[in-house]
């Protein structure tokens, strides 16, 4: 019976370990910025960057303004970020444009 609750157990904390992560929407004014606005329009590639950028980067912290940092300040957070959240070197560039592209 011990054997059967600890099983159990073991395979509830296993299946919340592994099931998505879900970001709240914040819809309060005052609350920080969560996603940058942008134009509707967007090119192909800096909209890739977004959907790169929100996607990725939200899993594990809230989103930064894309206008707090300058292109300079940009660059070794994504390196640094890179290694945290596995990006391709492809997608590190696609979200640096984005990011310092003047919206």
């Amino acid at each position: 019976m011990k054997l059967r609750i600890v099983s159990l157990s073991l395979l509830g904390i296993l299946l919340y370990a592994c099931s998505p992560k879900v970001v709240p929407v914040v819809t309060d004014v005052k609350a920080p910025l969560t996603s940058p606005p942008t134009p509707s329009l967007l090119s192909a590639e800096l909209a890739e960057g977004k959907n790169l950028f929100e996607n990725n980067c939200a899993k594990c912290h809230e989103l930064y303004d894309t206008k707090q940092f300058s292109a300079k300040e940009w660059s070794p957070i994504l390196y640094r970020m890179q290694k945290e959240a596995g990006i391709s070197d492809t997608d590190r560039e696609k979200i640096y444009s984005y990011v310092t592209a003047k919206l």
